[in-house]
């Protein structure tokens, strides 16, 4: 790698990133970050206002965005997707941000719930990480795989996570098998595993209602303070970027310092 200054790592002009999940808070920030730092951005989502509305957003500032509007849910999609993202230019980054949550003790939950969370985060995870592989491979020039895990994969701390912790430890898994797997083809694999940030599922715990219970989570954050989605910022840039290319098969926690409790 020739020689560049610090900045310049983090510089992603001429880059191609697809973004999963572009509707939901991360991987709108995702969709911000990567486009601020010069990116070329497909967005996918399922709400089609969303994503429409976050990709004229994204355009004002000069960037080139395309838009799929469909959810990774089998093989035939998550190819449409990346046969969208690919029209125009090759991938070399691919956020998989897409997911749910179920949070119910497990005498209550049912079979159909817990399917529904694994397929969310657990099979559309893989077939996108499939199809990224498969491309990557095919352009020949490397690439980024970023998945999406929780802290809630390594700490058992909140009662009825028995799905969502169970589905995000096995994004820990996928990531360093498909670390193990592609680094031979120059694609780095990595996750990020943040605590609790703000977004339409966890508005409710910023409210003032909800006090006792935001106090609960915050005793085991050093930091004192929930995430937000631009906390996330960094972090894309860094393992979408040549700052991260010896960076594989890591999940790194964005937590406030949960995980050191």
């Amino acid at each position: 790698m020739s020689q560049l200054s610090p900045t310049s790592l983090f510089n992603l002009k001429g880059k191609s990133a697809l973004i999963v999940g572009a509707t939901g808070a991360l991987g709108g920030a995702a969709a911000r970050a990567l486009a601020a730092a010069g990116a070329n951005i497909t967005l996918t989502g399922s709400n089609n206002e969303t994503l429409t509305s976050l990709a004229e957003e994204i355009r004002q500032s000069g960037t080139n965005v395309s838009v799929f509007c469909g959810r990774p849910s089998d093989e035939q999609v998550v190819k449409d997707m990346f046969a969208t993202a690919c029209a125009s230019h090759p991938i070399d980054i691919v956020v998989c941000a897409s997911g749910t949550s179920v949070v119910k003790p497990i005498d209550d939950m049912t079979p159909e719930e817990f399917d529904r969370v694994m397929d969310a985060n657990v099979k559309q995870s893989w077939l996108i990480s499939r199809e990224a592989s498969r491309v990557m491979k095919s352009q020949g020039r490397g690439g980024k795989i970023i998945l999406v895990s929780s802290v809630r994969a390594h700490f058992a701390t909140a009662a009825g996570t028995s799905a969502y912790g169970t589905s995000k430890a096995a994004i820990n898994m996928l990531t360093r098998s498909l670390a193990v797997e592609l680094g031979p083809h120059d694609i780095c694999v990595n996750a990020i595993a943040p605590t609790v940030f703000r977004s339409s599922l966890t508005s409710w715990l910023f409210e003032p209602e909800a006090a006792d219970k935001r106090q609960q989570v915050l005793s085991r954050i050093p930091l004192g303070r929930l995430g937000e989605p631009e906390d996330f910022n960094g972090i894309f840039m860094f393992l979408a970027s040549q700052a991260s290319n010896l960076v594989t098969g890591e999940v790194i926690n964005i937590d406030g310092g949960f995980s050191c409790n």
